[in-house]
């Protein structure tokens, strides 16, 4: 434990400017995976155990599309899309038949698959660690903010993921799309009753966030060494994140991920050898105050 150099940091408008920013990449990148996971449970009530593994894919998947083409735009929309396609049929074909099954077994499914596509990436990349690098746009000299150094690649990762943030809020408040796909989540046998298609919505929201955690790990490309197994961490972090912000909220995994970020960031300086301790106990806390999360209604 070192709070004096915690302290000092606070103190200091250049380091919370660096550790502020970290924080922020580190929430924005667990954001749209926890997001992605929040949906699925809101919606298909499925405790997506896999949706590490398609963080890992995106990861992969845009560092093949960026060495074939040599643009992150396309390796973004690639990966995304990848994701996308690999989620819908994972839904289709396997998720569909342990709906309303017991969690055991919908968890045995899901860690089934992650060993599947843990040794895919082994079989088709190869068991060693890779990196992407820094795309050729943001190799330029990083922003100097109050002392503080901030990558403008950084910049741009906060920037895509705050405005995904704002897209499905909108999307799901505004649109019949999303108010459909809420209604699916409260009464799915009403929704069904109107003439919808709850399958297609089930399998449309799996691939909604098989493309949140794929673009989550092709924008980690850059700034994360690539190995198979990656996506587990994230994953218990995601969790972690869901848990505080409320399950099925998109506000709770946004104000979850950002307090785990900043958590990470300042943590690692004030209590380095606590780091992850201090996510576990921040996550007691607040199930102590509200056992359903920040943003979590009852059941």
């Amino acid at each position: 434990m070192d709070l004096e150099a915690l302290g000092s940091c606070v103190m200091s408008a250049a380091c919370l400017v660096t550790q502020g920013t970290s924080g922020f990449i580190i929430g924005m990148l667990l954001f749209l995976v926890a997001v992605g996971l929040t949906l699925i449970f809101g919606v298909l009530k499925i405790v997506n155990f896999t949706h590490g593994a398609f963080y890992m894919l995106g990861a992969y998947f845009a560092f093949s599309i960026y060495q074939a083409t040599a643009s992150f735009t396309l390796a973004l929309i690639g990966a995304a899309a990848a994701t996308a396609i690999i989620g819908m049929v994972f839904e289709r074909v396997f998720i569909s038949r342990v709906y309303g099954g017991s969690v055991l077994m919908q968890l045995l499914v899901c860690y089934a698959f992650v060993l599947i596509f843990d040794d895919s990436v082994r079989l088709i990349w190869g068991p060693e660690f890779k990196a992407m690098g820094m795309p050729e746009a943001f190799q330029v000299p990083p922003l100097f903010i109050a002392g503080g150094v901030v990558p403008p690649f950084y910049l741009f990762l906060i920037v895509v993921a705050l405005a995904v943030a704002a897209l499905l809020g909108l999307g799901l408040a505004r649109t019949r799309l999303g108010k459909v796909v809420r209604a699916a989540a409260q009464n799915p046998g009403m929704v069904s009753a109107l003439g919808i298609n709850t399958g297609l919505i089930y399998g449309s929201v799996f691939a909604l966030g098989g493309a949140l955690a794929g673009l989550a790990g092709a924008l980690a490309a850059p700034v994360r060494s690539l190995t198979p197994g990656m996506g587990f961490t994230i994953l218990i972090e995601s969790f972690i994140v869901t848990v505080i912000g409320g399950m099925g909220s998109i506000l709770g995994a946004l104000v979850g991920a950002l307090m785990i970020g900043f958590i990470r960031s300042f943590g690692s300086i004030g209590f380095p050898l606590f780091t992850d301790g201090l996510m576990y106990v921040f996550m007691a806390a607040v199930l102590i105050a509200k056992p359903t999360g920040l943003f979590g209604r009852e059941v």
